[in-house]
């Protein structure tokens, strides 16, 4: 482990830096910096294609002089941001005055006065959110999401004939497969993956009070939301025409809703592989040189589906809050947004974190088949189940005239221990059809899985 930044608060940024530097490319400081150069260097563009206030379209040369900006965005610019919002007190504002001193170097004095023209801090703001989450998102979020589901396809197809007992309500039950089991999650996954695929970022440039006033006031017989519209489309976003001085943050409160589901099916996860591993279903995989405990030296614990959880209860409660937050705005604007927007990177950042220890849990451990089958050989009552149901098939096809068979097995098994033996005798007795008795006498716990295995060909 490399030695920790000195006075770092968050642990995502000191011991779990490893995991999650890459969300560091967007939801930092310095990648909403970026986001925001590359929105005034784009709407300086817009005007100037359109030959707005006598202004003439750049050369190739020169946009692409001005996009290169946004690409050379380094530590000079970071560090030259920081002195200018010592001076201003505003982020935005720093931003459009580095923009104009760049415009200078290249010999673009000319068209200054048109960085930031007619646009609101949040105009700048709000499109660069919508660039930089989208960013994070699909580049980051999701193909680390991606890995931890096509794991766990790979272990639904290799475990999908192997046979254990389910617990429902921590109780023996109806067997199941562990391939069946693992690929429900990854089928709730799918269904959660394709919603977030399906995000629709939204953004608006349309002034203090999203009225396009001081637009108009500037040139009346432009056609302002149209090039607003191109503008936003442009940048690869969805416009929305309907907005106070903010974008409503709609969008944002769906999408951090739907990554915080996410993030809840994946605990549900993490709990059950927790305590498969507990009943000894799975076997932990010893990592050469690691501890298991500072006085215990046998134990390997399943530290990375612990980890996983806390990890993911953190991310959702920062995601619930920003869900629950952002589309409430007093009037046509208040700064609650700003403060809380801040924190959209740790909340990623946590369960990016989580899904990487995670992948990694699921890389140490390995299906104990010889304690699944002894699990299940220690628990023959399961099958009263089976049992009951096909005698009132039979009593329905008139081959048998028992009476209550529910209470006929509960009075069996409610309860017990029930060996292999008793229930061969108890079904040799029963008055049912030969070929019902037959299928009954086959019948196994690890046999009794239903449609367990091809249930899995339902993964998308």
């Amino acid at each position: 482990m490399s030695p920790l930044p000195p006075q770092v608060i968050s642990p995502l940024d000191g011991r779990y830096r490893a995991a999650v530097t890459e969300l560091g490319e967007y939801l930092s400081e310095a990648g909403l910096n970026r986001a925001r150069v590359q929105v005034e260097v784009e709407w300086l563009i817009t005007l100037t294609d359109r030959r707005m206030f006598g202004s003439e379209p750049l050369s190739a040369e020169q946009k692409a002089a001005l996009r290169q900006l946004v690409d050379d965005f380094g530590q000079d610019e970071i560090d030259e941001l920081a002195t200018l919002e010592a001076t201003t007190r505003h982020d935005v504002k720093a931003v459009e005055y580095l923009v104009r001193r760049r415009l200078g170097a290249l010999g673009l004095d000319h068209i200054a006065e048109l960085t930031h023209f007619a646009a609101t801090s949040e105009d700048i703001n709000n499109l660069s959110y919508a660039l930089t989450v989208r960013q994070a998102t699909e580049q980051v979020w999701l193909p680390k999401f991606t890995a931890v589901i096509d794991a766990l396809r790979l272990q639904a197809r290799d475990y999908r004939g192997d046979a254990m007992l389910a617990r429902t309500h921590g109780q023996p039950a109806t067997p199941t497969t562990m391939g069946k089991e693992l690929a429900v999650f990854v089928y709730r996954l799918e269904r959660i993956r394709s919603q977030i695929e399906a995000t629709e970022y939204l953004g608006k440039f349309s002034g203090a009070t999203g009225t396009f006033a001081a637009h108009l006031a500037a040139d009346p017989d432009a056609d302002w939301p149209g090039i607003s519209r191109a503008f936003v489309e442009g940048l690869g976003l969805s416009w929305n025409p309907l907005t106070t001085q903010i974008e409503s943050h709609d969008w944002q409160a769906e999408l951090y809703s739907r990554v915080a589901h996410a993030n809840r099916v994946l605990h549900n996860l993490a709990t059950d592989v927790w305590t498969y591993i507990s009943l000894g279903y799975f076997r932990q995989i010893p990592q050469a040189g690691a501890t298991g405990s500072s006085t215990m030296p046998h134990k390997i614990n399943p530290i990375r589906f612990e980890n996983a959880e806390a990890n993911l209860e953190l991310s959702s409660a920062l995601l619930d809050s920003l869900a629950a937050t952002l589309v409430t705005s007093r009037l046509q604007r208040d700064l609650t947004d700003s403060t809380t927007q801040r924190n959209i990177g740790v909340a990623f950042g946590h369960s990016l974190l989580a899904m990487d220890n995670i992948l990694r849990g699921l890389g140490e451990i390995d299906l104990d088949r010889a304690m699944l089958a002894s699990d299940l050989d220690a628990n023959w009552e399961i099958l009263g189940e089976a049992i009951q149901t096909v005698i009132r098939a039979e009593v329905t096809a008139g081959r048998s005239t028992i009476e209550d068979p529910y209470a006929l097995l509960k009075e069996l098994t409610r309860g017990k221990r029930i060996t292999q033996d008793d229930l061969v005798a108890f079904v040799s007795r029963l008055e049912i059809g030969d070929g019902a008795r037959q299928r009954l006498l086959q019948l196994t716990p690890a046999s009794y899985v239903g449609l367990a295995d091809p249930l899995v060909d339902h993964l998308p």
